[in-house]
């Protein structure tokens, strides 16, 4: 009995090769990266321009947000770069692909941000949902990352619209 037996298979160093991500998996992923950074940028606006009552709780709220989108571009744009894409987060390219509305300029009360900011972090949601599809069936483990994001903006959008709900 030889000594390779145990396995018929091994690779050679040529065989093996990194996964590398598809034009879709690509676009998929960008389309997330400009979304959350817009989210990151939107948030810090309304954060230095909210006002009125429970402004200093909203204005800590508003960073939990913005640091949750900073740390999901970062992951996006690193999870793309383990796959061989290239992210592009540039603002001219943000400002030009994101789905996010617009936010608009000058002070705003806590109950108008709280209403922005919502309804902002479920546009991200809307694209994490419309590519997810597209990631599983391709890397299911991207898709584990879209879970995640999925999971914490959903619930950081209930702790913020909470804000403005009557019983």
């Amino acid at each position: 009995m030889g000594m390779n037996t145990l396995s018929p298979s091994r690779r050679t160093d040529a065989e093996i090769v990194g996964f590398q991500a598809s034009p879709a998996l690509t676009e998929a992923l960008q389309r997330v990266l400009v979304d959350v950074i817009e989210l990151h940028l939107q948030g810090k606006q309304a954060h230095w321009n909210v006002v009125g009552s429970n402004f200093r709780d909203l204005h800590l709220q508003l960073d939990e947000v913005v640091d949750f989108a900073r740390e999901a571009s970062d992951t996006v744009a690193e999870r793309m770069r383990a796959l061989d894409a290239v992210p592009d987060g540039r603002s001219d390219t943000v400002a030009a692909t994101t789905t996010l509305p617009e936010f608009p300029a000058f002070e705003h009360s806590t109950a108008e941000v709280v209403d922005l900011v919502t309804t902002r972090i479920y546009a991200v949601v809307a694209t994490l949902r419309e590519v997810h599809d597209t990631v599983d069936s391709e890397d299911p483990s991207t898709a584990d990352i879209l879970h995640q994001l999925i999971d914490g903006l959903e619930k950081l959008a209930w702790l913020l619209k909470s804000e403005n709900r009557k019983v």
